[in-house]
């Protein structure tokens, strides 16, 4: 790709040289603040870290989530097609982008009006890198991360680098063609992976509800999404095979649960892990007496037990000894005739099983409780099958998860390339 024929110094810490055509301007002489009341009947809009200003109401979930939907729409701020808005408390992590339909925005959103001489999208694309995203960060007050606020005040003084506007046009218009061709290729990656744990999953499931031996019996086993057992194979609750319970966060306003600590604690992100090596967060003893938790030993199972995304319904077994917190539901195996890692099979097997009786209405809706966990039906073959049963499966799993990793790596890098390409164009670094 080419690149322009002359270069200026920016002035900026973050960025070196600029093309000598382009200007570098304070965003108060960009932008005015935009303070216009709701109105009822306009869409209150969904805002993504990831995407920006979507032109899309936001759903039920979103409106739960941010705790944003009121009533009286008038406590909403006005945005209007070509505004820019920003999350005061979320600017640090990106949380901006250029508003295209008219609708209302969170009273923690500040709304910025551009002058002629920007184009809304160019700005986005500018404010989304990481230059810009560590700009914002550093120009935000607060003492800890979630405490930060990007105030108006600092925004208007932060710099932006501006190009000619008919520039501006022709480098949105470049870089929505070929963001949008980056993006259709990870979409068909990430299908791939879906597709690729589909597969995964049902060679897990039949893997330990069946058996090898063509010569087996079959007989019913009750169950509706479990069918048909071999005959010799034991049917169990989980609770019958295993002792089962959960753990809790000890108050982190209290140092003397969390500085210094030696004890490994897991929160529910562990369970994606499949096995548990080591903790990144440790608690006191102080905090295990205190606060109730229980030590779950080494070789025990750590389910995922509550909310929405797709962690609930995961589950790893643990290396180490360890407390976990309210979200995970410890599994430790009491039956000898039950293999630990044959039991994690399982239950990775059944995941979507365990998402779907854990759906319902009510207070219970999008969680696993202990007492539903130890009613869980499980197969129980003889040991020596539960260990043929896992070399085999690891034989099978070995070449599936190279291709899973190798389309993960893809993805990576598409993203990856992605980025570099709209820094580098936004910043003049390659002309378009």
């Amino acid at each position: 790709m080419r690149r322009y024929e002359q270069y200026k110094p920016s002035s900026l810490d973050w960025l070196a040289d600029v093309p000598s055509h382009w200007q570098v301007v304070a965003n108060r002489a960009l932008f005015r603040e935009r303070q216009e009341a709701g109105e009822d009947g306009l869409p209150v809009l969904s805002v993504s870290l990831h995407t920006g200003v979507s032109d899309d109401e936001q759903n039920e979930e979103e409106n739960a989530r941010t705790r944003t939907r009121m009533a009286d729409r008038t406590s909403y701020k006005r945005v209007r097609p070509g505004d820019v808005a920003y999350n005061m408390m979320r600017a640090w992590q990106g949380a901006i982008g250029a508003v295209r339909t008219d609708g209302l925005v969170s009273p923690a959103y500040v709304v910025a009006a551009p002058t002629d001489a920007l184009n809304p999208a160019y700005f986005e694309y500018l404010y989304r890198t990481d230059w810009l995203i560590g700009e914002m960060n550093r120009a935000s007050k607060g003492i800890t991360d979630f405490r930060k606020r990007l105030y108006w005040q600092e925004f208007k003084q932060l710099s932006t680098v501006v190009p000619p506007r008919e520039e501006q046009d022709r480098i949105v218009a470049f870089l929505d063609q070929k963001t949008a061709e980056v993006d259709a290729a990870i979409a068909k990656k990430e299908r791939l992976l879906e597709l690729l744990m589909e597969q995964r999953l049902a060679l897990i499931s039949k893997a330990t509800q069946s058996t090898l031996n063509a010569n087996t019996t079959w007989r019913d086993s009750g169950i509706a999404w479990l069918g048909r057992i071999p005959s010799h194979f034991r049917l169990k609750r989980l609770g019958f095979v295993s002792k089962i319970g959960n753990g809790s966060t000890p108050n982190r306003s209290v140092s003397g649960y969390w500085q210094g600590g030696r004890m490994p604690w897991l929160n529910s992100s562990k369970a994606n892990d499949f096995e548990v090596l080591e903790a990144d967060q440790f608690v006191t003893a102080r905090a295990i007496r205190e606060c109730h938790l229980p030590i779950v030993p080494a070789g025990s199972l750590v389910v995922a037990i509550t909310g929405e995304g797709k962690t609930r319904g995961m589950a790893a077994i643990t290396r180490i000894d360890t407390a976990i917190n309210q979200h995970l539901a410890y599994v430790t195996v009491t039956d000898p005739a039950v293999d630990p890692e044959f039991l994690l099979f399982y239950l990775t097997g059944i995941y979507q099983v365990l998402r779907d009786e854990s759906s319902g209405q009510g207070s219970t809706k999008g969680a696993i409780t202990c007492g539903e966990l130890a009613k869980v039906p499980v197969v129980v073959p003889p040991l020596e099958d539960q260990r043929a049963a896992l070399a085999n499966l690891r034989i099978q799993l070995r070449a599936m998860d190279s291709s899973r990793d190798t389309t993960q790596n893809q993805i990576n890098s598409l993203r990856e390339w992605k980025a570099v390409l709209v820094a580098d164009v936004v910043s003049g670094k390659i002309r378009v």
